[in-house]
């Protein structure tokens, strides 16, 4: 695969994700054999009900019959999923992922910085709704996804738009925001020295975005229970949210997402009200940045010396109790996701925890997506088609 100059050395890995599952398997298997198992599941538990109902009666027959709803309400979650292929676009846009990668180096060759907040939008997306592009919708009330608090911050909607536009000139009406998305955040991360994977592709674009659902999104002043809760609702477990969190190598925040820990922990709004929980030096440091709670314009560094850099850096700065978000402190208040911390924060398990990232990348990336006739597949990222 050709590179831009800017790329790193190495061209992509081009192996396969996952293992085959009879009827499931999300990284590999097509629309076209998913679609041709559910048929075949539905007339054969149809069959099951029907000598039920023969042989034991009908209130034997009526459980059985609730039975088999529920499991088709699951399968049809599972057949979803299975619809994302990670060669989806083969044949009607080969050359989606060398656009999507073309864009990505020209953009983060002048602004490095830009990968982090790229990979936080592909978070945003997926935790609300599921991976289908809403999080990108505009709203002439200001009443979208992007218009609430939590997403007020996200920046690079108009690199989107134009990678999208860079799509749309080589494969018309194809490839979807959401996948697009999806692709970018991965590149995002490889660009920036992390792992690659490939990524499962095929979801449609949804068509509603409610400022009010991103409250499925995780809040940077999370404790461990509040993070379990919402990482669970999108099918994700404590490896994934030790894993995912670790996304805070690449990028800065703004001092407001976490000042209330340096004068305001306990509600005294005083600077003796801190977060005993953070080291002490780092403390005064991000003092010296961030002078009050009134501060809503400063940028700091999430991991500071290396925040250009997908590296395991995170992990040693949350071991000495220097991550910056009090989410990032509660990963050492349970003892598996410490215990992964530690592990990783000594630096000889890269390859390990690279495997691990995109892992989970791949597990976010099949949250709930819209496939098959469902959604649409929007000509322009913040509008829906007219």
């Amino acid at each position: 695969m050709r590179i831009e100059p800017t790329a790193p050395e190495d061209s992509p890995p081009h192996a396969g994700v996952g293992t085959l599952r009879r009827y499931i398997s999300p990284g590999r298997q097509s629309s076209s054999s998913s679609s041709s198992s559910f048929p075949c599941l539905i007339s054969h538990l149809a069959i099951l009900v029907s000598c039920i109902a023969k042989e034991r009666g009908e209130k034997m027959a009526s459980r059985a019959a609730t039975m088999v709803a529920l499991l088709l309400a699951a399968v049809a979650a599972t057949c979803a999923r299975a619809q994302l292929d990670e060669k989806f676009y083969s044949e009607s846009c080969p050359s989606v992922e060398d656009v999507v990668r073309r864009e990505m180096v020209r953009a983060l060759s002048l602004a490095p910085s830009l990968a982090g907040p790229l990979l936080r939008m592909h978070f945003h997306d997926c935790f609300v709704r599921g991976c289908d592009g809403s999080v990108l919708l505009d709203s002439a009330n200001k009443t979208a996804e992007k218009d609430a608090q939590p997403n007020q911050t996200l920046r690079g909607f108009g690199f989107v738009e134009r990678v999208k536009a860079a799509v749309e000139k080589a494969c018309p009406d194809t490839v979807s925001c959401a996948d697009v998305l999806a692709l970018i955040a991965r590149d995002a991360v490889w660009l920036s020295k992390g792992p690659f994977w490939t990524v499962p592709l095929g979801r449609r674009d949804g068509s509603v975005s409610i400022s009010n659902e991103t409250d499925a999104l995780p809040p940077p002043t999370s404790n461990f229970t509040v993070l379990t809760q919402l990482f669970a609702a999108v099918n994700l477990d404590a490896k994934d949210l030790v894993v995912l969190s670790a996304g805070h190598t690449i990028g800065t925040s703004h001092c407001f997402s976490f000042s209330d820990r340096l004068y305001n922990f306990t509600g005294m709004e005083n600077p003796s009200d801190i977060d005993p929980t953070l080291e002490p030096q780092y403390m005064m440091r991000l003092k010296s940045k961030c002078a009050s709670l009134n501060d809503n314009t400063t940028l700091v560094e999430m991991d500071p010396g290396s925040f250009k850099t997908f590296d395991t850096d995170y992990f040693k700065l949350v071991s000495k109790r220097r991550g910056l978000f009090h989410s990032d402190g509660a990963l050492l208040t349970d003892p598996f996701t410490r215990a992964y911390v530690q592990r990783h924060a000594t630096g000889a398990f890269k390859e390990e925890f690279f495997a691990d990232f995109a892992a989970s990348m791949i597990k976010m990336g099949n949250a709930n997506p819209l496939t098959g006739s469902q959604g649409e597949i929007r000509k322009k990222c913040s509008v829906v088609n007219r």
